[in-house]
């Protein structure tokens, strides 16, 4: 059971290590795009190419579903990164392993990744664990831990990540008769929600560092960004100043672009100004002209 991109290489790994895939379940086809196409999730397309069957019931909790899964007898269930709830009645069929992305107990939620790198960590990982009726509070199996890059993007850890949860999940399943599972401690737990658009608007009392973090966290989506005349204005690279410019304030120094915050100051290295491309701060003021008292929103 399994839906993004992140699920994938557990997939793959599973088909090559020998295992039996009986059946891939995944989240329907959702709309997706300028043209709200439907689009299949990425672990369907993987299970087709594979030639797995696949289901994608609207909810998995329903009863018609449940028996299916139970008809399968399966001897084990796999999740990563489903997107629903799975409830007691389906936990009640096989033992289930969860490839979760994050060192547990800390970001539990559908958003560990972005999170961990928007909120300024500096190290993470993977954890397998058995899944109860929480949220992503089951007892953990396995743990493997990394650094984050200071440059790290969530697209960049996610690919390591996911590549190293399948390896994680290969020896989780091939030890699972001798682990000891290990309660989590729920006082350490933090939450890693479901990001918002909203969230990745940018507030300029925070530090510098601390929006370059959100920045890299929340990049592709839904990026960080302020209001300039107005307009959406995206800031998809950045990097630390020491100039004293009051937060939110632009200031322009040749054809460099710096804005102020709670905390030191940005030079704003690629920006995307709301039905424009995304360019390079340089280029953007060839067609620009700002005003020494403008600033962001």
């Amino acid at each position: 059971m399994g839906t993004p991109a992140f699920a994938v290489p557990s997939l793959e790994q599973l088909v090559a290590s020998g295992h039996r895939v009986s059946a891939v379940f995944t989240q329907p086809d959702r709309p997706k795009g300028r043209g709200q196409k439907d689009a299949m999730p990425p672990v369907k397309e993987a299970a087709l190419w594979l030639g797995l069957p696949v289901f994608q019931p609207e909810r998995v909790r329903e009863p018609e579903v449940v028996e299916q899964l139970r008809a399968m007898q399966p001897e084990a269930m796999v999740v990563v990164g489903y997107g629903q709830l799975i409830p007691q009645a389906i936990l009640d069929i096989a033992p289930i392993v969860n490839v979760h992305a994050s060192l547990l107990p800390k970001y539990r939620g559908a958003a560990p990744i972005q999170w961990a790198i928007a909120r300024g960590e500096t190290r993470t990982g993977v954890t397998t664990m058995r899944i109860n009726a929480g949220l992503d509070t089951g007892d953990m199996l396995l743990k493997w831990e990394t650094a984050i890059e200071p440059t790290e993007t969530s697209v960049e850890l996610g690919a390591r990540l996911a590549t190293a949860g399948a390896q994680l999940l290969m020896e989780t399943l091939a030890r699972f008769d001798v682990i000891a599972p290990q309660p989590q401690d729920h006082a350490q737990a933090t939450w890693a929600p479901v990001i918002k658009k909203e969230d990745g608007r940018i507030d300029w009392s925070l530090g510098a560092q601390e929006i370059i973090n959100r920045m890299r966290g929340f990049n592709p989506w839904p990026g960080c960004y302020g209001f300039l005349r107005g307009q959406r204005f995206h800031i998809w690279k950045a990097s630390p100043s020491d100039l004293a410019i009051t937060p939110g304030a632009l200031r322009l120094e040749g054809k460099k672009l710096f804005a102020g915050c709670g905390h030191g100051s940005l030079e704003l290295l690629e920006v995307q100004l709301e039905g424009r491309k995304r360019m390079e701060t340089s280029a953007f003021l060839n067609g620009l002209s700002l005003e020494s008292s403008e600033g962001l929103q």
